[in-house]
């Protein structure tokens, strides 16, 4: 008997136990130091350090590359000897007394003492005004217009002015609200006279017949009937069925 409160084992689906793919597993690495196979022959590794700094410890001890700048006159023996020549600037000419020539006097520019010579003017700047005597310009002033009935020195011509429209004392304001004629309908001659028979238009009336549907010629497809001839196998695509179905099984052998 089983214990109360125990609980039941079920029995395990095989269908639902599925084992992992084949790219679940995967082959250790040949590449690096780390995880390598050991079944493969390992290659010697290398690594880049980083460069010192100049307030490193380690960088005394090591002497420098390649970057000395030796000048290349200095040999072993000392200093080369041989001769060095340079261009340098044209120096100026010494500058000793200079005496002028004929050309550079010009008496006929310098009038005589003992002769007569005409007035000569100059032009000078514009006086500035003080700011206590302001003195107005020429556009300041301006002459009374010719145009209009107010010209003190000249005789006007008679203004007219048009005025609005007045609403009430003008030529078309009726006082004795008389209607026009189009204040008035036609009268229809009917009344008057005989009246002529009339006539109306009513809708189309359809012949009584019946309502089901007939196909046409276009309905039918007689290309698509095969009861009377050689087809060859047709395939259809059926529905996905459960992993937990049973299959049928009918011949048993014994």
């Amino acid at each position: 008997m089983e214990k109360s409160g125990a609980q039941t084992e079920r029995p395990k689906i095989m269908a639902m136990e599925r084992g992992p793919g084949p790219a679940r597993y995967s082959l250790p690495s040949c590449i690096g130091s780390r995880s390598h196979d050991y079944r493969k022959v390992q290659m010697p590794a290398f690594s880049m350090g980083r460069r010192l700094t100049t307030g490193s410890i380690f960088v005394s001890g090591f002497s420098p590359g390649p970057a000395y700048a030796i000048d290349p006159t200095v040999t072993y023996k000392g200093k080369d000897g041989t001769p060095r020549y340079s261009i340098s600037a044209r120096h100026k000419d010494l500058e000793a007394f200079n005496t002028p020539g004929p050309g550079t006097y010009g008496p006929e520019q310098h009038p005589s003492f003992k002769e007569k010579s005409p007035p000569a003017y100059s032009m000078g700047s514009r006086t500035k005004y003080r700011k206590r005597d302001p003195v107005p310009s020429p556009n300041t002033y301006s002459l009374p217009t010719y145009i209009g009935p107010r010209v003190p020195t000249r005789a006007a011509s008679a203004c007219y002015s048009m005025a609005g429209r007045l609403h009430l004392g003008g030529f078309d304001t009726d006082y004795a609200k008389t209607p026009g004629p189009a204040r008035y309908e036609v009268l229809d001659p009917s009344k008057l006279g005989p009246k002529p028979p009339s006539y109306s238009i009513l809708s189309r009336n359809y012949m009584p017949e019946d309502s089901t549907k007939k196909p046409g010629p276009g309905a039918h497809s007689p290309e698509k009937c095969n009861v009377m001839k050689k087809t060859s196998p047709s395939y259809t695509l059926g529905i996905r069925h459960s992993e937990y179905l049973c299959p049928l099984i009918i011949d048993v052998s014994d």
